[in-house]
Parts: structure tokens; sequence; C-alpha cells
């Protein structure tokens, strides 16, 4: 069986097919705003390095993703150990948000934004025997290209923080990763 539109119901869809034809093109893809590149400066393959001594401690690969609205990363340490997070600027919230699964089964929830030159991230880790730990990731792009993470805990609301992790990505080979 067969229904028929409405004329009125017809022309408008006629229209709306019009417009979405018209020579101006589709319309921008959703996160094409400066707002959505401010982490861009992480995208890449990286060695990941100690700043004290140079030596190689985990590799990982950044990739834009979801039609550049979302940041992909596979971080994998010496060890062989890796984890994986989504990162994305949420237009709502006026705030980058990261989710993090590491293959130890920790699950992080980070929110935040640039701060001068650097992409500063902050949530609330459950720790062994209950409670909430404070967690900051911080990453620095520097001149040279590479970037500096700075992972910092803090177990009294934030009056204290110390390092959990400080790497510098270096720019490595694109077959070093892991595939994904």
């Amino acid at each position: 069986m067969r229904l028929a539109l409405p004329l009125t119901a017809s022309l408008m869809l006629s229209s709306a097919i019009a417009l979405a034809q018209s020579p101006s093109g589709p319309p921008p893809p959703a996160c094409e705003g400066a707002e959505h590149r401010q982490f861009d400066f992480w995208l890449g393959d990286w060695a990941v390095t100690r700043p004290d001594t140079g030596a190689v401690i985990g590799r990982s690969r950044i990739r834009s993703a979801s039609s550049g609205c979302a940041i992909y990363e596979h971080w994998i340490d010496a060890s062989g150990r890796d984890g994986r997070s989504l990162n994305g600027y949420d237009r709502q919230r006026k705030a980058w948000v990261q989710f993090w699964i590491g293959s130890d089964g920790g699950v992080l929830r980070l929110q935040g934004g640039r701060q001068g030159e650097a992409m500063v991230l902050e949530g609330e880790m459950p720790v062994a025997g209950g409670g909430m730990q404070m967690q900051r990731i911080t990453w620095t792009p520097a001149a040279d290209g590479s970037v500096s993470q700075h992972w910092q805990a803090s177990a009294d609301g934030g009056k204290t923080w110390t390092t959990s992790f400080l790497g510098v990505y270096r720019r490595a080979p694109a077959a070093e990763p892991a595939p994904d």
C-alpha cells in the first residue's frame, strides 16, 4: 500500500531536500571550532621517555577520531601493559573530557581545559580500601615538538600533590606502537 503525502508535507520535504543539496554544500562538520583543536598537539606516534635519563618507558599512538570530534589514545608501557583513552571537547560543559581504561582495570574520568599552552584535566579515582584520590594530568607542548605529561595525585583534597608519572613524548616512527 502506498501512502500519498499531503501537498504541504510534500512541498516541505522537497524544500528540505533542495536546501540540503544547495550549491553551498553540506553543513560543516560539528567539531571544526578552535576549541576542538586545542589538544591536537598531542596527535601522533610517540616514544615516551623519562625526562632525567631519556630511557624509553612506553609508546603511545594518538589519533583523531569521530570526524575530528575525538582524540583516541593507545598507550603501551615498557612491560607491555596498555591503556586507552577517549578525549573530546564537550560543548555543553565547555570543557575537555577524558575517559581512560587501563589494563589493570583502573578507570579514570577527567575534565578540564587549556591553561596557557598546557592542557590540564582533573578528576577522581577510587583507591584500594575505599575513598577517592584526586588526579591531575598536565600535557605541555615544547618548542622542539615534544610534549611533557605530568600526572599528579592528591589524597588530601588538593592541598598537596605527588607525581604519579612524568614522561616526555617524542615523535617516533608509526610502526613502533602496537596496532589498534
